[in-house]
């Protein structure tokens, strides 16, 4: 486990939880440089004025806010201390929800939360109050200088805090241009449907890998062992364009691939075969 990167007490009512935060998610990015040809020297960023090119010292750098094309008002250290929310070290939780009512959408980055010293039976508490009810918390968090909405829910024996966005940052989706109500007849939906199941089954997050990654990496690798040298590359068959022109027979061949036909055959066949068997 990563050190935390977080110390602080989850709050509700006049419950104090000691807990430390972890990261819950590992994602090791390639990094890549940016070289001259030539030598494969590494190539590095100036800080640039647009206005004359002239490159620019870190003292001569303010932040600006464009409150209008070409206009901008300087901020200063101070601007921004008086705003800075009040660092609480609480995850501050103001309202227990049920976990079905809260779009998806609004989660974006979980961490683990790690009971500390004396914590335990409260931390433990919490967890199983909340499973039992099927709520969650939602809470008020203040990390670094930010202050982020957030919720509590348990997760495999543990609490999870999970960062959540708040509803003005959401975009809205009045805005899309989705269908609102189109005729569908019941032969497409009952093969959509057949699909469907037949291409259920139960959540294994460990089938799901990031091959992109992992094809970078075998090229990379295949670069080392070549001493840099380029590789020749093997031709690809591009795909063939298809048009969804006859929605029923695109669904029928997909059925037929993932063998869903088959078993409807099956069952059928033997529907048909009792008749026959009293008969005889």
């Amino acid at each position: 486990m990563a050190r935390a990167i977080w110390k602080g007490s989850i709050s509700f009512g006049l419950v104090n939880i000691p807990i430390a935060l972890y990261p819950a998610t590992q994602r090791e990015e390639l990094k890549f440089r940016l070289l001259r040809k030539s030598d494969l020297s590494p190539v590095n960023y100036k800080r640039v004025a647009e206005k004359d090119g002239r490159e620019v010292p870190w003292d001569q750098i303010v932040k600006g806010y464009e409150y209008d094309k070409g206009k901008y008002v300087v901020l200063k250290n101070e601007d921004f201390q008086r705003v800075d929310v009040e660092a609480t070290q609480t995850v501050d939780i103001q309202d227990f929800v049920k976990q079905e009512e809260v779009d998806p959408v609004f989660f974006y980055k979980p961490y683990y939360l790690e009971p500390q010293k004396g914590g335990d039976k409260a931390y433990a508490l919490l967890r199983d109050a909340l499973k039992k009810s099927g709520k969650i918390g939602i809470a008020k968090v203040v990390i670094k200088t930010r202050e982020y909405l957030a919720s509590v829910k348990p997760e495999d024996g543990a609490l999870v805090l999970e960062l959540m966005h708040f509803a003005e940052e959401l975009a809205d989706t009045n805005k899309l241009h989705v269908p609102k109500k189109v005729e569908l007849c019941k032969r497409e939906m009952d093969m959509a449907t057949a699909l469907i199941d037949s291409m259920s089954s139960k959540w294994n997050p460990e089938k799901y890998r990031d091959e992109y990654r992992e094809a970078l990496m075998g090229i990379i690798e295949e670069k080392v062992e070549a001493g840099g040298k380029e590789i020749e590359e093997k031709p690809k068959k591009a795909p063939k364009p298809t048009k969804v022109i006859d929605l029923v027979s695109v669904l029928q061949k997909s059925l037929e691939q993932t063998g869903a036909k088959k078993k409807v055959t099956a069952k059928s066949r033997g529907k048909k075969a009792q008749p026959t068997k009293k008969a005889a």
